[in-house]
């Protein structure tokens, strides 16, 4: 089974979704066979200059929040964090981050086995869970070598801007399909799950697909 999960690293509810994802995955084990997971890249803030701006007058500012509707959000997002296995920290900057998505793709293309993966855990942890730049060269290295990539590859992926169009043509891709939101959680091509669901969510979704595909002719 191929899951892409669509998503971008300054995305609360997509370090909410992975999670929920991943600890749906614990519990199905080995009953749906084997599972691909790609990381594909979007961005929310795709014109935010690199040093990036104050959080909260950002949001404010876009959404047309009050600094009470705000704070009772991040709350919420908080509580479901928890709820899922991520610890949430403060978050009082937002950063460019497209080159964590050019380090992604890299990854996904070049690295070993699961380093996607874990470099995408690492860039969740590292922005929301500790208020780093996800779009920092020097955290994006630290973060490379922590998911077990070539530090000095990926150096070079950033220094001479490699990756770049693969990922604006993927984002693209995404966004002509219909994807305007993240997360977006799509299965085998077909099977489109929306938004950072719970656990139990994405479980039954995937059980249920893995069903239907069994009993497919030829299945």
């Amino acid at each position: 089974m191929r899951i892409d999960f669509v998503s971008d690293v300054a995305c609360p509810w997509c370090a909410i979704g992975l999670s929920s994802l991943e600890r749906a995955l614990e519990r199905i084990g080995s009953d749906i066979g084997d599972i691909e997971i790609h990381m594909q890249p979007f961005e929310l803030n795709p014109t935010m200059p690199p040093e990036g701006v104050d959080a909260t007058e950002y949001l404010t500012s876009k959404f047309g929040l009050a600094p009470e509707e705000l704070a009772a959000n991040r709350a919420r997002i908080d509580e479901r964090g928890a709820a899922e296995g991520f610890a949430f920290g403060e978050r009082a900057h937002i950063w460019n981050t497209f080159d964590a998505h050019r380090l992604l793709f890299w990854a996904g293309a070049e690295g070993p086995a699961g380093s996607q993966r874990a470099l995408k855990h690492a860039l969740l942890t590292a922005y929301h869970g500790q208020g780093r730049n996800p779009g920092a060269h020097d955290v994006l290295l630290e973060l490379a070598g922590q998911a077990g990539l070539s530090v000095e590859r990926a150096a070079e992926v950033l220094e001479h801007g490699e990756f770049a169009e693969e990922v604006r043509q993927a984002e693209r891709f995404w966004q002509e399909l219909g994807i305007h939101s993240v997360p977006a959680v799509i299965i085998d091509r077909k099977h489109l799950i929306s938004g950072g669901q719970p656990s139990q969510v994405f479980e039954q979704a995937l059980r249920q697909i893995a069903a239907d595909r069994s009993d497919a002719p030829g299945g």
